[in-house]
């Protein structure tokens, strides 16, 4: 899991703030939506910031940026989705307060981090839910069912027909044509990747023998550049099949399959479905970080097996006094009652209360 793809430029990322932000705390940008902070809660920095990282987390963060400027007059977070690996160079680098990563920091990742934080450690801090769904383009078909073995074989090219007995007996009754399977991967280092593969290889290592990786593995298919790349690559292309957040989905109106679970139950994707998969994920980080590793072979019922979460990478101490105000209030916010109200509004799940609770805690003790 290497991530040293390099951020282009910073004037991206205050583009891509200017479009999520409108003027600060102005009548024009009331907080009105049924998430937004009730005037007065948030404990409001001044100033501006950078932020980088997963593009899965995009539409969460757009969300929670217009919310948190229309509480607090002054305020600009300028946030780049480049996508996870291009996100943990940023940060490791100094170009941005803090970053989005799909996975928590690996050791050599750790050991960057911890130089750029002078000396302390940086935390892995969840804070999205992001069910990845897979999507698929092949009208008349809705709500196909896969299990991960089938899954695995279609991303490793070895089922190459959407006809093939082993989606046809998980489907019976379902009309499928004999056009080819197109998959798409991401083209770029993704957390997404990293979380998908991961499943791959923990339910099926038989037939998914590479392991979990920010690379896509294998020449299977046609890469396409970041969330936004994959869904406008399924979206027009018939026959088509990927993994992708599910915002992203759920935005772009993609049909989304039903996945087996370690329990045999062929599971809808929903907030509530992947937040039944999290809440069983074992807390592996030490002291105030929040690293954790999800059961990707759950047998809890109704749970819907593949999601990934999102950190926020922030250092817990070292970064200059007006930045590191900056992050902990907006990540006090974030981590609210308030601030995971909106998630289910678009297309993510909360972070499940037994994990919050410490991720709060950990961010209470950002200095």
């Amino acid at each position: 899991m290497k991530n040293r793809s390099r951020l282009a430029a910073l004037g991206g990322v205050v583009v891509a703030g200017a479009l999520a932000l409108t003027a600060c705390g102005s009548d024009a940008n009331p907080a009105t939506s049924p998430g937004s902070a009730p005037s007065g809660t948030i404990d409001c920095a001044k100033g501006s910031i950078n932020a980088a990282g997963s593009s899965a987390q995009k539409n969460a963060i757009e969300e929670w940026t217009k919310l948190y400027a229309a509480e607090c007059a002054g305020a600009n977070i300028n946030y780049n989705p480049t996508g996870s690996g291009a996100g943990i160079q940023a940060f490791t680098s100094g170009q941005v307060a803090f970053a989005g990563s799909d996975s928590a920091l690996d050791e050599e990742e750790a050991g960057k981090a911890r130089e750029r934080c002078q000396g302390g450690p940086a935390l892995n801090l969840p804070m999205v839910v992001g069910p990845v769904a897979v999507v698929y383009n092949l009208p008349g078909a809705d709500g196909l069912k896969l299990s991960p073995e089938t899954i695995a074989k279609i991303f490793s090219g070895k089922v190459t027909a959407w006809n093939d007995p082993a989606i046809a007996e998980e489907n019976e009754g379902t009309e499928l044509p004999s056009a080819e399977i197109k998959p798409v991967y991401r083209s770029d280092e993704s957390g997404t990747t990293d979380n998908f593969t991961e499943y791959l290889n923990s339910t099926v290592p038989d037939v998914w023998t590479w392991e979990s990786a920010k690379k896509w593995p294998n020449s299977t298919g046609q890469g396409a550049a970041k969330s936004d790349g994959v869904t406008s690559q399924v979206k027009s292309t018939e026959g088509a099949i990927s993994y992708v957040e599910m915002s992203y989905a759920t935005n772009n109106k993609l049909q989304t399959a039903h996945v087996k679970n370690g329990a045999g139950e062929y599971t809808e994707l929903s907030p509530d479905s992947a937040s039944k998969a999290v809440a069983g994920a074992k807390v592996t980080g030490t002291g105030n970080d929040v690293s954790l590793e999800i059961d990707y072979t759950t047998k809890e019922p109704g749970a819907y097996p593949i999601v990934l979460v999102t950190y926020e990478i922030a250092c817990e101490k070292g970064l200059p006094a007006e930045q590191a105000e900056f992050v902990k209030s907006f990540l006090t916010y974030t981590a609210s009652a308030d601030g995971q109200k909106i998630l289910t509004e678009h297309g993510y799940a909360p972070i499940p209360q037994s994990v919050l609770t410490k991720v709060q805690a950990s961010v209470k003790a950002l200095s």
